[in-house]
């Protein structure tokens, strides 16, 4: 009886230990149905202004979740936006401040997949997890990053 006793206690505490290793953090991510609502307001922001602008969105690994290409854009935006969002899923800064933060380090601009310049905005939630990246691009720099702040403002309600 002791003996089978003894056996059901230390399977209970490896159950138990193995319990708490297979534990695992959990994390907000980037929804399909949130990608979309973010593409859809940046191109209907930017069909009200007149320009023709590509969005992509990726998610905190980099990759791509949405892509949006209006007609008649640039075709060279097409790598520009995914370069952007790129930038801005891997830091949780705009590819503005990324370009800033490279001027005063030499050698950081030279990083592959990186823009130095707007238009490249992080995703975070309001908690503060950093869940991907939107890229605009095919506008100037600063309206790029304005459709892409729309886009974020549209899904503030999403990214509680």
């Amino acid at each position: 009886m002791l003996r089978n006793l003894t056996k059901v206690v230390c399977a209970g505490a490896i159950l138990a230990a193995t319990q708490v290793s297979l534990a695992q953090e959990t994390r907000p991510i980037l929804t399909q149905t949130t990608a979309k609502k973010m593409a859809d307001a940046c191109e209907q922001f930017a069909r009200s202004k007149g320009w023709k602008i590509i969005v992509a969105i990726v998610d905190a690994g980099g990759v791509l979740k949405q892509f949006s290409r209006m007609d008649d854009s640039f075709m060279i935006s097409v790598e520009i936006s995914q370069i952007k969002a790129h930038t801005s899923a891997g830091v949780p800064v705009s590819s503005r401040k990324f370009g800033e933060i490279a001027k005063a380090n030499p050698g950081l601009e030279l990083v592959p997949n990186t823009a130095t310049f707007a238009g490249g905005l992080p995703i975070i939630t309001a908690s503060g997890a950093h869940i991907g990246g939107i890229g605009v691009s095919g506008a100037s720099g600063d309206q790029d990053e304005e459709c892409a702040q729309v886009a974020l403002d549209a899904v503030k309600d999403v990214l509680k």
